[in-house]
C-alpha cells in the first residue's frame, strides 16, 4: 500500500473503528511513547504544552533505536508535538505522516497541574473516572484511538506499523485493540520510551508486550 505524507486525522465525519478478527498471528502495531520532559520527569499533565525532549529523554530516544534495530515498519505515525516527532527522528524512524488523533489527551484546565495538585481540589481525582473541565472527555479520545487503529490496519498485512505518541492516549489505544473500554487504559501504565507491540494469535487482538522497559530510562 502506497504511502502518503498527509493524514485525515482528526475529521468529525470518519467513523470509529474497532478492531475487527481475525488478526494474523504475525501483525506487529508498534506503540512507542516519548522520551522524557521535564513536564513527563515531574508528573505534570502535558497536552498541547509543546515541550523539548530533555537530555535523558534524548538518550532514551536512542536506545529505542537500538530496541527498533529489526524492525523494518511500513508506516510510521508520529503525534504532531515535538517531543513525539524528535523521539522518532533519533531513534532512526522515517515519519510517513503526522496524525493529529496521536496526540495526547487533552487535560484543559488540568494542563500542567500534577495528580497531587488536582486532588487539592478534586479528592480522589483520576484522569479516568473524573471530568477533566476544558477537556477531552474519555469518549472523545476513544474516538481518535479507534480512527488511527483504523487508518493503520491495511497496513499491518504489510509488516510493523509504528506509531510514536504520548502515555495517556497509547494506553487508550491499547485498551481499545483488545477490545476494552477507553478506561480500562488506567490498567495499563506506561513508562517514557518504553515501547509496547500489539498483535494478534489465533485470530484474536492481542497485547503481545507492554511497557518494555527502556535501557536509558532512570
Amino acid at each position: 500500500m502506497s504511502k502518503s505524507t498527509t493524514s485525515e486525522a482528526g475529521s468529525r465525519t470518519e467513523p470509529a473503528f474497532v478492531v475487527p478478527g481475525p488478526v494474523p498471528d504475525d501483525t506487529e502495531l508498534w506503540l512507542i511513547r516519548h522520551g522524557e520532559t521535564e513536564w513527563s520527569k515531574s508528573g505534570q499533565h502535558t497536552g498541547r504544552t509543546d515541550l523539548p525532549l530533555t537530555p535523558d529523554g534524548e538518550r532514551q530516544a536512542a536506545a529505542l533505536g537500538t530496541m527498533l534495530h529489526n524492525v523494518r515498519p511500513v508506516l510510521v505515525l508520529s503525534s504532531p508535538r515535538q517531543r513525539a516527532v524528535r523521539t522518532a527522528q533519533i531513534a532512526g524512524l522515517t515519519i510517513d505522516a503526522i496524525d493529529p488523533d496521536l496526540a495526547e489527551w487533552d487535560y484543559g484546565d488540568y494542563e500542567g497541574l500534577t495528580t497531587a495538585q488536582i486532588r487539592e481540589r478534586v479528592p480522589d481525582w483520576s484522569l479516568w473516572t473524573h471530568p477533566v473541565p476544558g477537556g477531552e472527555t474519555p469518549q472523545e479520545v476513544a474516538t481518535r484511538a479507534d480512527r488511527v487503529l483504523r487508518r493503520a490496519l491495511p497496513y499491518l498485512a504489510d509488516g510493523p506499523v509504528v506509531f510514536v505518541a504520548h502515555g495517556h492516549i497509547s494506553r487508550v489505544i491499547g485498551a481499545r485493540w483488545i477490545g476494552l473500554d477507553v478506561l480500562d487504559g488506567g490498567r495499563l501504565a506506561l513508562g517514557t520510551a518504553a515501547p509496547s507491540v500489539l498483535g494478534g494469535q489465533h485470530g484474536t487482538p492481542v497485547i503481545e508486550r507492554w511497557n518494555v522497559p527502556n535501557p536509558a530510562a532512570q
